[in-house]
């Protein structure tokens, strides 16, 4: 009796344990059911996240395509203009060079042909200084030979000299015998008077004046002689007198009833020698004679 109650007590506490087994089996059964429907919603997720990941990457790889082979043309291209420039640039270098290097053989060329210019005209120099050397020494051997003629004709030349001097101052002393001051019409003597021609060319040899000959005629009013100016008033035939009227320094002087050979005188600019007119002869309203004026005009004091 004791034996089916400790049966029946083992038996329900197996059959409890198993409901609680089976219980917790279902509660597993149960949680892994959830867990694998989480699983299979956040498998689904993934799935459509990694299906767009792979479409954007694909685009973006497309992008990347895209722009890699243009800026992979782009850069062919520049390479092959820097080619280009470099090709031309070589070519420009080698242009270059091979004319410099003409102009250099050229430019050695015409120094060569200078320098040897140079030497022919030296040579040529040196024969030219050696023929003047050998002239000048003939020609200051024919130069020393002639000195003494040279002093000779020296000496003749200043014995002439001394000659024509003595000439000159006998011909000099021989007019001032024969010509004459006068006492002019201002009380002031006069240089030696020309009454003619003549005596007027010896008187310009002298140099001492100047002298300037005049003829004026009573009908054609004044006359310039030198630096004044001459008009005829009165002519007297018979008795050889004459009157003028004198312009200079911007005044008239009137040289009243003078006679031939008289020096008339007058002073101009205030210097210290006058001027003197002399009429050498009297025509009928006609006058003819010369004005004597000093060469060096120092003023009157």
């Amino acid at each position: 009796m004791f034996n089916n109650t400790s049966n029946e007590t083992t038996v329900a506490k197996q059959d409890k344990n198993h409901k609680v087994i089976v219980g917790l089996l279902a509660g597993g059964l149960l949680v892994a059911l959830g867990a694998n429907g989480y699983l299979l919603s956040r498998s689904n997720d993934l799935s459509d996240e990694i299906a767009r990941t792979r479409a954007g990457a694909s685009t973006e790889i497309s992008k990347l395509n895209e722009t890699t082979t243009a800026a992979f043309e782009q850069q062919s291209h520049r390479f092959d203009e820097v080619a280009s420039q470099v090709k031309g640039y070589n070519d420009n270098t080698t242009t270059a060079i091979r004319r410099a290097r003409t102009e250099a053989q050229k430019k050695n060329e015409e120094l060569m042909q200078e320098i040897t210019d140079q030497k022919a005209q030296q040579e040529r120099v040196a024969t030219d200084i050696g023929q003047f050397k050998d002239a000048t020494t003939t020609k200051f051997t024919e130069v020393a030979g002639n000195v003494d003629t040279v002093k000779a004709n020296v000496e003749d030349v200043k014995a002439n000299v001394a000659t024509t001097r003595a000439d000159f101052e006998k011909t000099t002393a021989d007019i001032r015998t024969d010509m004459k001051s006068m006492v002019g019409d201002m009380g002031v003597m006069s240089g030696l008077i020309a009454t003619n021609g003549k005596e007027l060319q010896e008187l310009r040899a002298l140099g001492d004046r100047n002298y300037y000959e005049f003829e004026i005629a009573k009908n054609t009013g004044a006359k310039k002689v030198g630096d004044v100016t001459l008009t005829l008033k009165k002519a007297d035939l018979k008795r050889n007198r004459f009157t003028v009227d004198v312009f200079a320094d911007d005044k008239h002087i009137e040289k009243k009833d003078k006679t031939v050979n008289e020096p008339v005188q007058m002073y101009v600019n205030g210097l210290r020698q006058p001027y003197e007119i002399v009429v050498n002869q009297v025509k009928k309203d006609t006058i003819v004679g010369y004005l004597a004026t000093p060469k060096v005009k120092m003023a009157r004091r």
